[in-house]
């Protein structure tokens, strides 16, 4: 059995490139370094390194253990974080970590009503932009993700995650004033292939890709931002026209910019995750209750 001790001062070696550099890194002694490598070729039963003049070499028994140590003591990691989140759910405190029109919307009458009735739960929130999101939470950095897919672009669910179905997210087009179109209530991509388009995130703007080539056309694309309130300035401004989610009509700054809805219908599904183990916990349950009840007020709106 491989110490884990031993691998991690094996992979500081590789990763730094020397005894002494490892040694320096890691806090030890040089001697220590090389005490523990000892005991790891013991332990794994062939040499890791090879002395070419001055030089120490990676054997092949060498580079095939550095890319097992790099899985393993990732792992390692994972699992570590993952039990301090489990902690930090006992004692009520709950990580959040969603995308910024879910963290402008649902979170905040999520979290308010939470802490009306359930004032001693902690809820921390973070931000990120799926897939962040999800590669935090199997991380341990949170304990509740928010995400979204879009039709035909839908990733794998890791199967240690839940998913809980929030809402369908309408799309719409961000219009500046003065366009004809701002008169109708619905807009059809076509009619819109001549403009400059302004793209969201990476994955909002392979949606765009997808949605405008089933409509016919390549999008134009100058400019790309994931700040919602840049994407407006921007199409204020005449820059370009965009399409984001309905969520971000709930806070739709500027005057100069009307949305309108697209025709056919597109949506994105918005859902929220969390561990497997961890539904069972109190505070991941209520803070996915409330979460519900936010996303559920907005779905009959």
């Amino acid at each position: 059995m491989l110490e884990s001790r031993h691998l991690r001062t094996f992979h500081e070696v590789i990763t730094t490139g020397s005894f002494t550099a490892a040694a320096r890194s890691l806090g030890y002694t040089q001697p220590a370094v090389t005490q523990q490598i000892r005991a790891l070729e013991r332990e794994a039963g062939v040499p890791l390194f090879t002395r070419k003049g001055r030089r120490m070499c990676v054997t092949e028994a060498g580079q095939m253990l550095a890319r097992h140590a790099e899985v393993i003591l990732g792992k390692l990691r994972d699992a570590q974080q993952q039990l301090q989140a489990l902690a930090r759910l006992r004692a009520g405190r709950v990580r959040v970590c969603a995308f910024p029109s879910a963290n402008a919307t649902l979170i905040p009458d999520a979290v308010a009503a939470l802490l009306a009735e359930h004032p001693a739960v902690r809820v921390e929130l973070q931000e990120a932009e799926p897939p962040e999101s999800l590669h935090r939470l199997l991380a341990g950095e949170c304990d509740i993700a928010l995400s979204f897919s879009y039709p035909g672009l839908r990733a794998e669910v890791p199967p240690e995650l839940a998913e809980i179905d929030l809402l369908e997210d309408q799309l719409v087009v961000l219009l500046p004033a003065g366009n004809q179109l701002v008169r109708r209530r619905a807009v059809r991509l076509a009619e819109l292939a001549q403009a400059r388009w302004v793209a969201g995130c990476s994955r909002c703007r392979a949606n765009l890709l997808q949605i405008c080539a089933e409509d016919g056309f390549e999008p134009d694309v100058v400019f790309t931002t994931d700040d919602n309130l840049a994407l407006q300035s921007l199409v204020a401004a005449g820059v370009g026209i965009a399409v984001a989610p309905s969520l971000v009509l709930s806070f739709l700054n500027h005057r100069q910019v009307t949305g309108r809805v697209i025709e056919p219908r597109v949506v994105r599904r918005v859902s929220a995750y969390a561990l497997r183990e961890h539904l069972h916990l109190s505070a991941t349950e209520l803070v996915l209750e409330h979460i519900r009840s936010a996303a559920a007020s907005r779905n009959g709106c």
